[in-house]
């Protein structure tokens, strides 16, 4: 059905957080691929299934050989994982060094992982953690399969310059200009932020005016809750009812709002280049 990437310009606004947030309440299943060129995180703060650490070397690495000879979407679970409490991950690199690997191979990942969701054995949709990108990043490659682009941002001021700057210049360089409007384009543009749930709804009205003043064809699509307690519990290193999480809480509302919003279009095969018919049940 989809391929979502989450990216984010600059600092730690928590992009990883983000992505396995959504994937956690996403309504089908969900592949999280960490696809930041820098290296992931996955492998350093959440246990694999059976209670032991990730595999480092089965995933973004373990790939690029067979990616190289071409790449069939279902190929992709032989080189994932499941997290504790069954999320299943393409873990990242582990440096940014092993990342000229991959040189030559991101559109044929951006192919897989958008055409996974039409999957007659194990349909499922991607949630791409790109982690903080530039106009060099080679993990921009993927966009032009996505449905849907998701800026992560925090809300001081100049977190909020950068994802205004970062979405106009991702228009320009996948739609070959500004927007006016965010559904005029493919892949859509969207920013999330991540802030202060009694202070968003201001907040977001503030963005979206910046956003269109800017012409970025981009505009904010929800808010993740600032919520350090959470981001604890979703990584295993804190104890509680993650579900009743501010956290989870919110991501769960974004995701709901998402395909209330996108999710006729996603099934659509005429939408898009990464659009695929709704096979496949929810988690």
């Amino acid at each position: 059905m989809a391929l979502i990437a989450l990216a984010a310009d600059k600092g730690s606004p928590g992009v990883t957080t983000a992505a396995v947030a959504l994937a956690a309440v996403w309504p089908r299943r969900v592949l999280v691929a960490e696809t930041d060129p820098a290296g992931g995180d996955l492998v350093y703060r959440s246990a694999a299934a059976h209670g032991g650490p990730l595999n480092p070397n089965t995933g973004m690495l373990s790939i690029a050989a067979t990616a190289r000879r071409g790449l069939v979407p279902d190929q992709l679970w032989d080189h994932t994982q499941p997290l504790s409490g069954g999320l299943e991950v393409l873990v990242g690199l582990g440096t940014s060094e092993q990342a000229a690997g991959l040189v030559g191979i991101w559109p044929t990942l951006g192919r897989a992982f958008a055409q996974l969701a039409d999957s007659p054995n194990a349909p499922a949709d991607v949630i791409a953690d790109c982690g903080r990108i530039a106009g060099d990043s080679p993990a921009i490659e993927l966009f032009p399969h996505a449905n849907l682009v998701l800026l992560i941002s925090r809300t001081e001021p100049e977190a909020i310059a950068r994802v205004r700057d970062r979405a106009a210049a991702l228009s320009a360089k996948l739609h070959g200009g500004p927007r006016g409007a965010a559904t005029l384009a493919t892949p859509l543009i969207g920013v999330v932020l991540i802030a202060d749930p009694g202070n968003s709804g201001k907040l977001v009205h503030q963005v979206n005016e910046m956003l269109m003043a800017a012409q970025t064809g981009a505009r904010v699509v929800g808010t993740l809750a600032d919520d350090p307690a959470g981001a604890d519990q979703l990584a295993g290193r804190k104890r509680g009812r993650l579900d009743k999480s501010m956290l989870i809480r919110s991501a769960r509302k974004v995701t709901v709002d998402l395909y209330q919003q996108y999710g006729a279009a996603w099934a659509n095969p005429a939408a898009g280049p990464a659009a695929g018919p709704t096979a496949g049940a929810g988690r």
